[in-house]
């Protein structure tokens, strides 16, 4: 992870690193082998040709980068999540309520292949 990440991770508003921790870890558990770059300026985990950008916003975090049919589980079960084709935003409240089994299998379906 280059400086560039860490520089972003460092930013995080206090109020969202927690949940930002939690799906970093996530992501690594799931690819250890990732490599993570900073693209479209956050963090991005790369696994062969397959992307997954993890970002902060004003509300909370958000996972983007697969399409839509990839996520069709967890879109069915947390509608309310999907903001457009390919993103899933999170508050904390919301992650509060979704095990880390789910987010593990929400994370292979943007990065298996």
């Amino acid at each position: 992870m280059g400086d560039a990440v860490q520089d972003y991770i460092e930013a995080i508003d206090p109020a969202y690193r927690p949940l930002f921790d939690r799906l970093h870890h996530l992501i690594l558990d799931v690819h250890p082998d990732a490599v993570v770059v900073l693209s479209y300026e956050m963090p991005t985990y790369k696994v062969g040709p397959r992307r997954l950008h993890l970002g902060v916003w004003r509300h909370g975090v958000s996972l983007y980068g697969w399409g839509q049919d990839r996520a069709a589980d967890f879109t069915a079960r947390y509608p309310q999540l999907q903001t457009s084709k390919g993103t899933i935003q999170l508050r904390p409240d919301d992650a509060a309520g979704i095990s880390d089994d789910e987010l593990r299998d929400l994370i292979r379906a943007g990065l298996d292949d």
